[in-house]
């Protein structure tokens, strides 16, 4: 090729100037040759100039008959290729089809925009992205893999080449194979015998045989298998296509056993367990039975679906009800007994940014396990404003060293190291999450709301949504873990801030444990006016108080207030919360502010709204009228917007109007 490209344009330039030089020596010889000469190079250089501009004229048509040749040959590829194609400029708009896209995609593109068929597609995005493939696009009842080829321009003008696979067939072969897959439900009547207790011997039975239809029908509309395991136990398998209807429908099954009544004082609520997208049927069953732990670690009354790693609640409408005994407390003190025995040392660790009820119960736990004999730290990093009364307040010899920092705790912690957490079961809210994974066993003590994310490595997880604190549950706990329980005066009235802390005053979420607690921290030495002087406001806190009232916005009988300001007391937050249910008409308070990089966010509640459920799905958790969230990376407004939209979810899903 390159030779006759050669004969096309020749060489000549050496020539000339070989011609040139000679000329230049003939003036040295005779002037009058000179002349000739001259006037004869011109000739032949104006013939070289003519002969080399037609050569290239010949050539360039020959590139052009070459490139029109290609061209002819890629558009008729393209045209014939079997596999529907589609050209679009930079900007969407279809210029060329081959005749398969024509024939089986749409008849008539040429002109319109590729969102005309794939109504989901940005080109800047699959530019900037360099994104090769969608799938699953819908072309009226055909369903398409589409790949992309980007011819990208210097100038911006770019083409895309949209080619489009047929993959009708193996999608709705593909939902066949889920639509059929098999879900495994565990039904429980989580109150069962608080109902069946509250209601006369001559409407038990009724009662009962209610119940039982109810979850019968519901089986029934899922053509579902459906058996009772036990008085108040079900089991039900049935196909993955009906989980929709479920969803959609938000578990209906909860209301309507809910509203059975034949005079029983309590309603009966449902727990429901589903495990999905398993391996096998065995993994299936343990996703359920997992789903179903933590619908009644959460408080019961609701559905929890597990679908492989990912956790969907629905219900969570009704208040914690009393349901565990003193039995339970005894058998968790005795299993933390020996556990304590067995270890080397304890480590007691509660949230990050403690409260008086992570403190005062952290401090309970130490004292149960000096009382056995055991060395046992508090991991605490820094002394916030909630706790620095009563970090001042047992700063004495007793506990030299006890309090230690995360670099601490990592070096001394062992195999044989027990770790005890208390008011906090979450991977992520805790003080030292690196310990989790250096000591030997892990116990947890806690009274929230479980979370799906829940630290699922413990030993013992003494979970109880029912008490009102982690306090009251620890002061259970210690009276059973030795004979005789000698507690300081301090301890006594860190364990009794913590319980008044979270009843806000005996209050919120108060039975008759919490006050038999309290019964016996007052018999150990708790002084309440000495406890009550651990909340005790300085002045300019009580005025960023009662500013950051000032501020609320009341809706639909929920405040919401927002203090733009750093502070550096975020106690003042959660007070804030507290006061405004006092004001008539509020059901729910919301309370945002910036402390240090992060929005903190306090929710409260008189019960009617699950504060819960509305921070759990931005993040956050507690209880059903008790919760908080922090929030990183945005600004209080930012975090607003994001309350204003979980709310406004939360009623939609809850039909309030």
């Amino acid at each position: 090729m390159d030779n006759k490209f050669k004969n096309f344009i020749p060489n000549v330039k050496v020539y000339l100037f070989i011609i040139a030089l000679l000329l230049g020596i003939l003036a040295f010889y005779n002037i009058n040759l000179l002349f000739l000469g001259v006037v004869i190079y011109f000739i032949l250089l104006y013939y070289n100039l003519r002969s080399s501009e037609i050569k290239k004229n010949e050539f360039f048509k020959f590139i052009e008959d070459i490139t029109s040749n290609i061209d002819s040959a890629g558009r008729n590829t393209l045209s014939k290729i079997p596999i529907p194609l589609v050209i679009a400029d930079s900007e969407g708009k279809m210029i060329w089809a081959n005749n398969f896209f024509l024939e089986n995609v749409y008849k008539s593109p040429y002109g319109k925009n590729i969102n005309m068929i794939i109504s989901d597609i940005d080109l800047n995005k699959v530019l900037e992205k360099n994104i090769s493939k969608m799938n699953k696009v819908a072309v009226g009842e055909e369903v398409y893999d589409v790949l992309i080829n980007i011819i990208r321009s210097k100038s911006g003008k770019n083409v895309y080449i949209f080619y489009f696979i047929n993959k009708t067939n193996y999608y709705e072969l593909c939902d066949n194979y889920n639509n059929k897959k098999m879900v495994v439900a565990l039904i429980e009547v989580d109150n069962y015998d608080e109902v069946v207790k509250s209601i006369d011997d001559i409407n038990r039975p009724i009662l009962i045989a209610e119940i039982d239809k109810k979850i019968n029908s519901f089986a029934n509309s899922l053509n579902a298998f459906v058996r009772k395991y036990d008085v108040n136990k079900y089991v039900a398998v049935f196909e993955q296509q009906h989980i929709n209807k479920l969803m959609e429908e938000k578990f209906s099954i909860l209301d309507e056993v809910r509203e059975i009544y034949f005079g029983n004082k309590i309603p009966a609520t449902l727990s429901i367990g589903i495990g999905m997208n398993a391996e096998n049927p065995y993994k299936i069953h343990q996703y359920a039975v997992a789903a179903k732990d933590l619908a009644l670690g959460r408080g019961g009354d609701q559905a929890v679906i597990k679908d492989g790693e990912r956790f969907l609640f629905f219900g969570g409408k009704s208040k914690e009800v009393e349901k565990r005994t003193k039995v339970k407390a005894r058998v968790i003190a005795h299993a933390i007994s020996e556990l304590i025995n067995q270890s080397s040392q304890v480590l007691i660790m509660g949230h990050e940014t403690p409260d008086l009820d992570s403190i005062g119960s952290a401090l309970g736990v130490y004292r149960g396990c000096k009382q056995k004999g055991k060395t046992a730290y508090i991991v605490l990093n820094k002394v916030n404003k909630s706790i620095e009364k009563l970090m001042n307040k047992i700063n004495n010899k007793e506990y030299e060293g006890v309090f230690i920092n995360n670099e601490t705790a990592n070096i001394i912690a062992n195999d044989k190291t027990l770790l005890i957490i208390v008011d906090v079961h979450r991977k992520n809210f805790l003080e030292n999450p690196e310990l989790l994974h250096k000591v030997g066993n892990v116990v947890i003590i806690d009274h929230h709301r479980k979370s799906a994310d829940f630290i699922d490595n413990a030993v013992i997880t003494y979970i109880e949504p029912y008490a009102s604190s982690t306090a009251e549950l620890v002061t259970e706990i210690l009276q059973y873990m030795n004979e005789r329980v000698e507690l300081t005066k301090e301890e006594a009235e860190a364990l009794m801030a913590g319980i008044y802390v979270d009843t806000k005053n005996f209050t919120f979420k108060t039975g008759s444990r919490t006050f038999e607690a309290a019964s016996f921290l007052r018999r150990m030495g708790a002084d309440l006016i000495e406890v009550k002087k651990l909340f005790a406001d300085d002045f300019k806190t009580f005025i960023e108080r009662m500013e950051l009232i000032k501020s609320a916005e009341i809706k639909n009988g929920i405040a919401i207030a927002v203090y733009r300001q750093p502070i550096d007391n975020f106690l003042i937050v959660p007070q804030a919360a507290d006061d405004l249910l006092k004001i008539d008409g509020v059901e729910a308070s919301f309370v945002l502010a910036r402390v240090e990089n992060e929005v903190i966010i306090s929710g409260r509640s008189l019960g009617d709204i699950n504060v819960q459920v509305i921070l759990e799905s931005i993040g956050g958790g507690g209880h059903m009228t008790i919760a908080g969230a922090k929030l990183s990376g945005v600004n209080v407004d930012e975090a607003k917007n994001l309350l204003e939209e979980a709310i406004k979810n939360y009623i939609k899903e809850s039909d309030r109007r």
